[in-house]
């Protein structure tokens, strides 16, 4: 999290100071990770980026300095954090090679083996930190599913810890979408 403190002398009392501005962090990389993308994951950075880069603009018109300086403040942080992710990410291209084989960029259909949802099915696409959304089925390749499928085989069962409950899923299905 970045904490930008922002103190206008003007209009102030030597005893009043303005509230830092918190800016939320992005989903953290863990120190030493390589940051893969896809391409589509490296496209919605940029895009972001280029987001940003317009709203900064736009705020040149705020006429209100402190509320202006603020808003810049919350966006430059945005965009620093945003083109240090841009300029380390490294695009993987998950064609060629066994496609039955998990890797980055596939998307992995596992099923449960036992318990409450033995039997039950579930779809996930290995994807970048930036790029994940467990809502959307997609996993960044850190998480702890991705780190139990990552270079397994369709038909290999794997056990996944997560939290304080094991789970036993068997790998059904693995597909690569074509590169774009």
């Amino acid at each position: 999290m970045v904490i930008l403190a922002l103190v206008s002398k003007a209009f102030t009392k030597e005893d009043v100071v303005d509230q830092p501005v918190v800016v939320p962090s992005r989903a953290p990389l863990p120190a030493g990770v390589v940051n893969y993308v896809t391409s589509r994951g490296l496209a919605l950075l940029r895009e972001e980026s280029a987001t940003l880069e317009k709203e900064r603009a736009e705020l040149e018109q705020v006429f209100d300095a402190e509320e202006r300086a603020r808003r810049l403040a919350i966006v430059a942080a945005r965009l620093g954090e945003l083109a240090g992710r841009i300029g380390s990410a490294v695009v993987v291209d998950p064609g060629g090679g066994a496609t039955d084989q998990v890797r980055f960029g596939a998307t992995v259909t596992v099923r449960a083996l036992e318990g409450a949802h033995a039997g039950q099915d579930r779809r996930y696409t290995i994807v970048g930190v930036d790029e994940a959304s467990a809502a959307d089925g997609r996993i960044a390749f850190v998480s702890p599913l991705a780190r139990a499928v990552l270079g397994r085989r369709v038909g290999e069962s794997v056990s996944m810890v997560s939290g304080r409950r094991e789970e036993e899923l068997e790998i059904v299905a693995v597909e690569y979408a074509p590169a774009r």
